[in-house]
């Protein structure tokens, strides 16, 4: 079977559909002569499916490629370890006189059988009892055949890891086919599959797990191997089978052990050098990729080799800009290098949280931090890659402590420190941050302790001892600024709050405690502003919706407007024309209520408005009753009720008559956000 040439491949691994094209384009299982522990080539692709020779043309069988010659197959390199296969004559296990096509019943096809007919001829009557021929009659049970019991049914499938471009153009060709009977679609399994499941020959293992991985089914192909493994553990191709079944479940550190363990048997073993020159690049270890590559083939692949110098070049000026505190630059290269094809390497992923934390972007150096902690290969991968000077497993560890610390995780932070240190115990930047970072836990738990003992001054000089160690951490500034809220020092707690908001902007419990300071200096107006983003922050925090309403009502009072009637989670009621036009011309979004008490639908509505005025505390909601109120009723022309009206900045943009709870809660978030 002649190979073909390999496709062309994506520049990036970045993008997950990309790299699933670039798998099934690149890293199928690998292709022997016999006797190698390794599976086949796939089937040729053809827009035509081949035309069956001994089965109706309708029944959408489709019989199976012809074996290579044997002088073909020969002229190939053999592999150390490889398993002897038989070259021609019927598979191991199969039959004589039966075959079985692509899809379809089984099919008997010559032998001494009075039953058999020519292979260039219609088979007529050739199926057993109860299969549906083409016409849709039941054909006839031959009675010589009668005897003969079909296979069993298949074990449960492993569920699909379905990769969009994997594999061949058509997936499981020359294995499942769908054909359609009475609407009806059936999908016959490959006998060799069924077999192998119950088989100790290692080679009908192998090539079921073959057929499972061409189809996708990446985790029963990797039982299928490892259980070929266990019969023959130091078989070079089978591991290297064994690899890609795991990049395609994206095990990347378990397939680089495996590949390493391949060319351990079998140093010469091109395809496993490949494949790690691969995996390096994937993990941004620039040196093994390129010592892999080198001992792949006599003239390294020129994409692979592209890609790696590009990888290259974004990964030295990431470091470059990280020398010299450039953490934009940091962050555009590390993302470039990841988008060229390192795509699974935990240093770029370090850098992006280490950059995005120098940023002021906790939360996205959270995510950033994670990410990278999936590829972590301290277990599993034994590269001794540097990034500007850190051994890159201990640099994974050190930012992690960094991005624990920011957040308040001083226990996590503790511990990623911990195994910074053990993983590179030379290194002076995560020395003095081990130090850095055991100062500040101390710090914050003496702290805490001293606040909830009530030794408030001591507790906040505790703080202040933290933030020595580390100037830029928001939860200290934070507990700091608390201490000095309740020690009455007001205008130091908002100073805190402003630093811990320009670390970490929105940061609710920075916000929560200065919007308090300022309401107790009386500066309504930049206490309710605070109070306003928490809204949005903690939508559903009662406390925070009744302080807003306190913040709006001191407010209101300060400026000599009406205040007795409003009541928290009510609504306020309008005693005049004057009170109407004021309130409607108010910055904001304002929802008036036109009713009266003895009206049965407004007091079906009327519980439901109250709800949502306690809902959405920063709406103005507000009531008219139209019999006490007349003057207000004819302004706005109300002449049924329940009617509601929506004012936004002093602009009418919404009316309702009877309208539904669904309705008018719509209405309400629609115009409120």
């Amino acid at each position: 079977m002649a190979h073909r040439p390999p496709p062309a491949m994506p520049d990036t691994l970045s993008d997950p559909f990309a790299a699933a094209v670039l798998l099934s384009s690149t890293d199928k299982p690998d292709t022997l002569p016999p006797g190698r522990l390794s599976p086949v080539s796939p089937l040729p692709h053809s827009s035509k499916l081949p035309t069956p020779s001994s089965s109706s043309g309708s029944s959408g069988s489709v019989s199976r490629t012809p074996v290579a010659p044997s002088s073909t197959l020969a002229s190939r390199r053999s592999h150390s370890g490889e398993i002897s296969l038989p070259s021609d004559g019927p598979s191991r296990g199969s039959r004589p006189g039966h075959r079985r096509t692509g899809s379809g019943p089984l099919i008997f096809t010559s032998g001494s059988s009075s039953c058999s007919s020519s292979t260039t001829s219609p088979l007529t009557n050739a199926l057993p009892a109860g299969n549906i021929c083409p016409s849709g009659r039941i054909a006839k049970q031959l009675s010589s055949c009668s005897a003969f019991t079909p296979p069993p049914p298949p074990p449960p499938r492993a569920t699909r890891h379905d990769v969009l471009g994997f594999g061949t153009a058509n997936y499981g060709h020359g294995n499942i086919v769908s054909s359609r009977c009475g609407g009806v679609v059936v999908a016959e399994e490959d006998a060799l599959v069924r077999r192998a499941m119950f088989s100790a020959d290692p080679e009908e293992l192998k090539r079921a797990g073959n057929e499972q991985y061409k189809k996708g089914y990446f985790e029963e192909a990797l039982r299928l191997y490892d259980r070929a493994l266990a019969l023959c553990p130091d078989n070079a191709a089978c591991r290297g089978n064994r690899a890609a079944a795991l990049i395609g479940l994206r095990r990347i550190c378990e397939a680089v052990k495996e590949c390493e363990e391949a060319v351990r048997i079998d140093p010469s073993y091109g395809r496993a050098h490949q494949r790690l020159a691969s995996l390096h690049i994937r993990l941004g270890h620039i040196e093994d990729a390129q010592r892999h590559l080198s001992l792949a083939t006599p003239q390294p692949d020129l994409l692979e080799l592209h890609k790696l110098q590009t990888v290259e070049k974004h990964l030295g000026r990431c470091m470059d800009a990280w020398k010299v505190g450039d953490w934009k630059s940091v962050l555009r290269e590390s993302d470039a290098a990841i988008a060229a094809g390192a795509d699974c390497s935990s240093m770029l992923f370090a850098s992006r949280a280490e950059a995005l934390l120098r940023l002021n972007q906790l939360d996205e150096a959270d995510l950033a931090i994670s990410s990278a902690s999936k590829f972590d290969c301290s277990s599993s991968c034994t590269s001794d890659t540097k990034f500007c000077g850190f051994l890159a497993n201990a640099y994974l560890f050190y930012v992690h402590a960094q991005v624990d610390m920011a957040l308040g995780r001083f226990d996590h932070a503790v511990s990623s420190i911990d195994m910074a240190r053990i993983i590179d115990p030379g290194n002076v930047e995560v020395v003095t941050m081990h130090s850095n970072v055991k100062a500040v836990a101390r710090a914050r738990s003496l702290g805490n302790e001293l606040f909830n003992s009530g030794k408030v001054s001591e507790a906040c000089l505790a703080y202040g001892e933290g933030l020595k160690h580390h100037p830029v951490n928001p939860v200290l500034y934070c507990n700091r600024a608390a201490c000095r809220f309740k020690l009455g020092q007001w205008e130091k707690s908002i100073e805190d709050c402003n630093v811990a908001l320009k670390i970490q902007p929105n940061y609710p419990k920075a916000l929560l405690r200065r919007a308090a300071s300022y309401g107790k200096m009386e500066r309504w107006a930049e206490s309710l502003k605070d109070y306003q983003v928490l809204r949005k922050e903690l939508p559903g925090d009662s406390e925070v919706a009744e302080a807003y309403f306190c913040a709006q009502a001191a407010l209101k009072s300060s400026r000599g407007e009406e205040v007795s009637n409003m009541k928290f989670g009510e609504v306020e009621a309008i005693t005049g024309m004057e009170q109407f036009q004021m309130a409607t011309s108010l910055p904001g979004v304002s929802v008036i209520h036109f009713m009266t008490p003895l009206n049965q639908q407004c007091c079906k509505i009327s519980p439901f408005v109250n709800a949502l005025c306690t809902r959405h505390p920063s709406i103005n909601f507000l009531k008219v009753d139209i019999n006490e109120n007349p003057a207000v009723a004819r302004a706005e022309n109300v002449r049924t009720v329940p009617t509601f009206k929506i004012y936004k900045n002093g602009i009418r943009v919404k009316e309702m008559i009877c309208p539904s709870q669904q309705l008018l809660d719509y209405s309400v978030r629609h115009y409120g956000s």
